[in-house]
């Protein structure tokens, strides 16, 4: 089935005029609600080798990838037709997702779209950049991880550069591993203060490391304790299932991504509806992604409007 995204936007979505938003009359009346969406669609591959990736260097064949493409044109042609709402989505993908066209074209489209506050992406930033000129700087942010056993470092950085000449906001990070100690030195270096650099814990590994270990992690992340402890949530109070919901290429959402319980559909006409307060039903929460939303953290403090790309309030700089 096709859902011919290309329905709606104007034949040329990146050159829009301002006015054909000002005049629309959706962008008169205020939105009914704000929702953060967490889209995982059937991709699972990447390319890229991690060897603590499950996802590592598997393939999928093209009949596979044409189910993932049509399951993102639905999602975006989904949020085209709900201008009454306004959306912040951030891409999870379980493998490399900009390596395709169809996320390229469909972040640049949903920059656009007038309802969406802010579209954003895990990446790491090994596709080519050109796309990114098609898109509203002020809407797209990425969070991009570098991986030093995979990427050449001067070709990041040189991305790095680019997403910084064209207004993108993105993040740094570097996955928690001591023999990546070197390239995270290196990468604080080179890359301006502006950019919050986060190291991800390996929670397996805490217990291995010594208090110097600890201590040169969070001298390159100010915040990096805060990514090493399983948080108590069970039974506590969370933006998750309520303003923010995980959603997968079927639109079955859920509250997060890591309770696989099933609260509706994201294509149900009533799906408002599923959108309530509930407790946490998980003991902990340990994962960025997750842990954020927890009210009782306060994390929305930290992070503001960079929550989703991971970019500390401290770290934000208003837009060029």
């Amino acid at each position: 089935m096709n859902f011919e995204l290309n329905r709606h936007f104007p034949p040329n979505p990146f050159i829009l005029h301002r006015s054909s938003f000002i005049l629309h009359p959706s962008s008169l009346i205020p939105p009914l609600m704000h929702l953060t969406i967490l889209y995982r669609g059937p991709l699972v591959s990447c390319n890229y080798g991690c060897e603590y990736c499950p996802f590592a260097k598997r393939q999928q064949t093209a009949a596979e990838l044409a189910v993932d493409r049509q399951s993102l044109e639905k999602f975006a042609a989904w949020i085209a037709d709900h201008p009454q709402h306004e959306f912040s989505i951030l891409f999870t993908p379980w493998g490399e997702a900009l390596i395709h066209s169809w996320y390229q074209q469909t972040l640049a489209q949903l920059s656009h779209l007038p309802q969406v506050r802010k579209v954003a992406i895990q990446t790491n930033l090994s596709c080519s950049l050109d796309w990114i000129e098609q898109t509203n700087p002020d809407r797209l942010a990425l969070w991009t991880t570098f991986h030093p056993e995979w990427s050449k470092l001067d070709q990041f950085l040189e991305k790095c550069n680019y997403l910084q000449h064209y207004g993108i906001r993105f993040s740094v990070g570097v996955v928690g591993f001591l023999q990546f100690r070197e390239a995270m030195t290196t990468l604080r270096q080179r890359l301006p203060q502006s950019i919050y650099l986060w190291i991800n814990a390996v929670k397996a590994a805490l217990p291995q490391l010594t208090p110097d270990d600890r201590a040169f992690f969070q001298s390159i992340d100010p915040l990096y304790e805060l990514n090493t402890h399983h948080y108590l949530s069970l039974g506590k109070a969370c933006r998750a299932g309520a303003s923010v919901i995980s959603v997968d290429g079927e639109g079955t959402m859920r509250r997060c991504h890591f309770i696989k319980d099933a609260i509706g559909n994201l294509y149900d006409p009533a799906f408002e509806t599923a959108l309530v307060e509930r407790p946490c039903t998980n003991e902990t929460c340990h994962c960025h992604i997750g842990y954020v939303h927890l009210d009782y953290l306060e994390l929305d403090k930290v992070f503001g409007m960079g929550i989703l790309e991971r970019v500390p309030i401290a770290h934000q700089m208003p837009s060029p």
